[in-house]
C-alpha cells in the first residue's frame, strides 16, 4: 500500500514538473519558480533526484505535448464537511466521472464553484519536523527558527508537539522556502495549501466511515493532486 501511495505521489508530481515547465517557459529551476515549488515539493516526498531530473528533461522534449489542466471541484462530504479537491489531467470527463463517483458512495455530493471554497484562506504552508532538524541543524531552539521565518516574510509560525508549521501568504511562500532552505532546514511539506477558517467535527461512525470511503477513493485516483477538508479529525 505504501508503495502505490508513493507512486502516485509521484505521478502527480511528474505531472506538475510538466506543466511548471510548460508555464514557467523554461526547464531551468533557476529561471522558473514554480519549477523550483514543484521539486521542493518533490524532494519533500523522497522522489529521488536522477527521477526529478529524468522528469524536467522529459518536460522540455515533451513541452507542446503537455495538456494538462487544473480543475477544483468543491462539495460536502457527510454532515456537511467541506471538501475540496485539485486535480490536474488530461481527460475533464474521466476526472469529473471519478470525483462524482467518490463523493456519491461517501453520501456526499458535489456542489457548484465556490460553495465551499469561501470556508477555506489560501496559504503557503512549510512544516518542519523537529527530530529531522535536530538531526540537520543540531539544537535550533524555536525562536531562532521563527526568526529566520518571520525575517523571510511569513506570516505566522505554531509550535506543534512534535514539528513546526510555519504559514505564509500565497506569493511569498517561494521566497519564505527557498529562506529556509538555504539556512539547511529540512521541510517534511511546502506547499500552497487550503486551511480551514473552522472545524466540523463528526462522532457518527457512519458519517466517519463514509467520509473516509470519499478520501480514500480520492486518494486513489492519480488525477487527483490534493483534497482538502474542514474535518476535525
Amino acid at each position: 500500500k505504501n508503495d502505490a501511495a508513493k507512486g502516485k505521489i509521484f505521478t502527480v508530481i511528474g505531472r506538475e514538473i510538466a506543466v511548471a515547465v510548460k508555464e514557467g517557459g523554461s526547464a531551468d529551476p533557476a529561471n522558473n519558480s514554480r519549477l523550483r515549488d514543484v521539486i521542493a515539493k518533490a524532494k519533500a516526498n523522497n522522489m529521488p533526484n536522477d527521477t526529478i531530473d529524468r522528469g524536467i528533461k522529459k518536460a522540455a522534449g515533451d513541452a507542446n505535448s503537455v495538456n494538462y489542466e487544473n480543475l477544483t471541484y468543491e462539495g460536502y462530504g457527510p454532515n456537511g464537511v467541506a471538501i475540496i479537491v485539485e486535480t490536474l489531467t488530461d481527460n475533464k470527463n474521466r476526472t469529473a466521472g471519478n470525483v462524482r463517483n467518490a463523493f456519491t458512495k461517501g453520501n456526499g455530493s458535489i456542489g457548484t464553484q465556490g460553495c465551499v471554497s469561501f470556508m477555506f484562506d489560501q496559504k503557503g504552508q512549510i512544516i518542519i519536523d523537529k527530530e529531522e532538524l535536530e538531526d540537520e541543524c543540531g539544537e535550533m531552539d524555536a525562536d531562532e527558527l521563527m526568526m529566520t521565518a518571520l525575517d523571510a516574510g511569513a506570516e505566522d509560525f505554531n509550535e506543534e508537539e512534535d514539528s513546526f508549521e510555519i504559514i505564509t501568504a500565497p506569493d511569498d511562500f517561494s521566497a519564505v522556502r527557498e529562506a529556509l532552505e538555504k539556512a539547511g532546514i529540512p521541510l517534511v511539506e511546502a506547499q500552497i495549501a487550503m486551511i480551514p477558517q473552522t472545524y466540523v467535527e463528526l462522532t457518527d461512525d457512519q458519517a466517519i466511515k463514509d467520509l473516509h470511503r470519499t478520501l480514500d477513493l480520492l486518494d486513489d485516483d492519480d488525477d487527483v493532486t490534493d483534497v482538502w477538508t474542514n474535518w476535525d479529525e
